[in-house]
């Protein structure tokens, strides 16, 4: 029995990250509109602070006639015929050519005694959140954590390491962020919170924000920042300050390094210390002795900046834990907000209230035009699923996929509870049938039908059957940054060769001199021919490679300056990591392997991916090519034309996964690779035989594999010959990759239909 009235149930179950994409949608939808002509022009509310602390700026006069220095410049280019021409050199990423600067650095004020244990505290809570966080020091200690910038200035006067401070962050990036913000190492930050207020704040001020303090003595009106609780420097009042420490050093006196900044600042730039700037509040929390942050509720705590004073690191995780559920709560409570706003302006749409979809604000499911964008559900009980990687029609469920499956139907009993008790209370007995896709528009979907016992709360019990649909919704899409690579690197093609496969090398030579010697591309090629024992002994006087080494000789003499190294081995089993370690020791560490096959034909748009795709001490690339069909099962006696068939090579083949020949890494990768596997070499020998490349990466380097299909890769068909000396994987996988390439299911049907019918005849 299908339940619709539970759907709504499991909106806050799974973790729905909308608040940042809705917010900015309905924020329109909350203005008040004007229809016709009106003397007023249209005036945003931003700007006068009155979406934030509800009053206006009093200095926005003075904010507005500031803001005319930004006003945009046209510089006219003339170029002069007498000068000669000068090669333009740009910048490595655009936004240092606009001179646009990231908004946040931290540095975090700690000492030798607390660097490996408050300091690795804040490095571990929040660190991570900001664009750059410095832990700045006196000493530095034997030990330095893992994972963490210190910066160590010789000397545990407090005062001095904060001149060392302030003059380090302006002299190495003082042009490179607008706002820089100190705090010690017993203070708790809220990270998105303080990188939100300095997104609302103007960076072309000189600002000196945080909790103000009074001077000892409190005679006079200034104050300063009290280090405690965090402050903020902008780069125009870092940069104004820095001809001043000098003297500063010399002639101000005091023990604390707050109060020695904050004389400094109000003595030579005659600005004090604000807690409230265009609208935006500086808002700080102090922790009572012995505090539980669990038991905190107030509104100052919740809406706090930063915690201070944090005594030990436990107590700095626990800030974390609480914080975490703070936001975690306001998120869900805006998604209801959201929700509830798209329901009721739902009437006003052409659809009416019939249009919404479940779950509100989120796409909805994805419409297939035809039967081929249809998107299958995979069946799955709580043991097995009968959708499996290898093609099988039934697997146990294991890994990630039960850890899924487990918490959906938790999830999905908790919110059944949630909604009928006390007058219901469900438990589960099992899994009746479940059901799941992924929607690329939406996320994974889910259908179980619960056998599932209820109880009344006269303690009476009854199993009843309930149908219930779930969703995990994708969240807000993160970038994530990559090192920089550019396509200017050589790549060092490798390319084994048994006697089986002597038939293929001249079409690989002739696409290689095609695609890279004719068009001198960055690329380098090495053969590795491999000899059984019976050969190895017989080369004296027969070389079963010596017609490849005449067209590698024919190909060194048509192109001069090329040379195409050979290297000879001999083995029985033609082990992939084997050979892998022969080319590694004969190749510097920076080298970019490409691993390639007979069968590869190598073109400039691959080796381009490859030089992208491959990142030293980052990712290994293992492409997979694609396969053309069989000809003689595809066409049969009819042979295509030449241009159909450049037309539609992508269509007479698949992406055959099957194979990992193909691969893109850096030698200094593997090396580390094969280190951290020497210790199992020693119990197992065989255990080389029994893996490749693809495995030596995923089991031993903890390097990201990015495995994807490769377009300009493509494989004529050709039957592998299977090794059975290898393992029973490599084995079953070459197998299956020669009956996945004879052809499409349609030609095979109609080739056995005409099989059949040629037989009854």
């Amino acid at each position: 029995m299908r339940v619709s009235s539970l759907l709504a149930v499991f909106r806050p179950a799974l973790p729905l990250i909308l608040g940042l994409s809705l917010g900015c949608s309905l924020s329109l939808l909350m203005v008040s509109w004007t229809q016709g002509e009106t003397d007023e022009s249209c005036r945003d509310e931003l700007g006068n602070g009155k979406l934030f602390l509800g009053r206006k700026d009093p200095q926005r006069e003075t904010d507005v006639a500031a803001d005319e220095d930004f006003q945009p410049r046209i510089v006219p280019y003339h170029k002069d015929p007498n000068k000669p021409h000068k090669k333009v050199l740009r910048t490595r990423y655009i936004h240092t050519e606009l001179g646009i600067r990231e908004r946040l650095l931290v540095g975090v004020l700690t000492s030798r005694a607390t660097l490996n244990t408050l300091a690795v505290a804040v490095n571990r809570t929040v660190a991570h959140h900001f664009h750059r966080t410095f832990f700045f020091t006196g000493l530095r200690s034997p030990k330095v954590p893992h994972g963490m910038t210190v910066v160590a200035h010789g000397d545990d006067r407090p005062v001095w390491l904060m001149y060392e401070t302030v003059r380090h962050l302006h002299q190495h990036y003082g042009s490179d962020y607008d706002w820089f913000l100190l705090a010690q190492d017993d203070t708790y930050m809220q990270a998105d919170r303080l990188s939100e207020l300095v997104g609302h704040l103007s960076a072309g001020q000189d600002l000196y924000m945080g909790r103000a303090e009074e001077f000892i003595g409190g005679e006079e009106k200034a104050r300063y920042c009290h280090g405690g609780y965090g402050y903020l420097l902008s780069r125009s009042l870092l940069a104004r300050l820095q001809p001043h420490l000098d003297a500063c050093r010399n002639d101000i006196l005091s023990v604390r390094p707050d109060e020695w900044l904050g004389r400094c600042i109000i003595d030579y730039l005659g600005l004090s210390c604000v807690e409230v700037h265009q609208g935006m509040a500086y808002r700080y929390f102090e922790l009572g002795k012995n505090a539980d942050p669990e038991r905190e509720d107030s509104g100052e705590f919740k809406n706090a900046f930063t915690v201070h004073p944090v005594s030990e690191p436990n107590l700095m995780y626990r800030l974390h834990k609480r914080f975490s559920h703070i936001e975690l709560e306001w998120t869900y409570q805006q998604i209801q907000q959201l929700q509830m706003q798209i329901s009721n302006l739902s009437g006003l749409t052409p659809e009416g209230k019939a249009g919404v979809t479940w779950p509100v604000g989120i796409n909805s499911p994805f419409k297939p035009k035809t039967r081929f964008e249809v998107i299958n559900w995979d069946y799955f009980t709580e043991e097995h699923i009968y959708s499996c990687v290898d093609s099988s029609p039934k697997c146990e469920m294991r890994g990630a996929d039960r850890a899924d499956v487990g918490a959906i139907l938790e999830i999905a009993v908790e919110r059944l509870n949630e909604r009928y008790q006390p007058q219901l209370r469900f438990r589960k007995r099992r899994l009746l049938n479940g059901y799941r896709r992924f929607d690329p528009t939406r996320g994974m979907e889910y259908i179980l039908d619960l056998a599932l016992e209820a109880f009344t709360q006269k303690g009476h019990s009854q199993v009843i059957a309930k149908r219930v649909n779930l969703l995990r919704p994708l969240s807000a899409v993160e970038i994530i940054p990559m090192p920089y690579v550019t396509e200017a690197t050589r790549v060092q093609v490798i390319l084994p060769v048994t006697v089986q496969d002597q038939d293929y090398v001249g079409n690989f030579l002739d696409m290689y001199v095609m695609n890279t010697l004719d068009t001198h591309d960055n690329v380098l090629l090495t053969f590795l021919f491999i000899y059984d024992p019976f050969d190895a002994q017989r080369v004296s006087q027969t070389d079963v490679f010596a017609g490849i080494k005449a067209m590698i000789g024919e190909v060194e003499k048509r192109y001069g300056d090329v040379k195409i190294p050979w290297i000879s081995v001999k083995t029985e089993v033609p082990s992939q990591v084997k050979l892998m370690d022969i080319i590694s020791k004969k190749h510097p560490v920076d080298t970019l392997f490409f691993l390639a096959s007979v069968w590869t034909e190598v073109n400039a748009d691959f080796l381009n991916r490859c030089r992208m795709n491959a990142i030293s001490n980052w990712q290994v690339f293992f492409p997979v090519h694609f396969q053309e069909f069989n000809p003689a099962v595809m066409y049969r006696d009819q042979q295509p034309s030449a241009s159909s068939f450049a037309s539609e090579s992508l269509r007479d083949g698949h992406f055959d996964r099957h194979i990992f020949e193909e691969a893109c890494f850096y030698n200094a990768d593997y090396m580390s690779a094969r280190t951290k596997m020497a210790a199992d070499i020693l119990d197992n020998e065989e255990l080389l035989e029994s893996m490749d490349v693809y495995d030596i990466f995923v089991r031993y380097s903890g390097l990201h594999v990015f495995r994807a299909v490769e377009p300009a890769l493509i494989q004529k068909y050709v039957r592998r010959a299977c090794n059975p000396r290898f393992s029973e994987d490599i084995y079953h996988r070459c197998v299956l990759s020669n009956l996945e390439s004879l052809g499409s299911r349609s030609h095979l049907a109609m080739a056995l239909f005409e099989q059949d019918q040629a037989n009854s005849t």
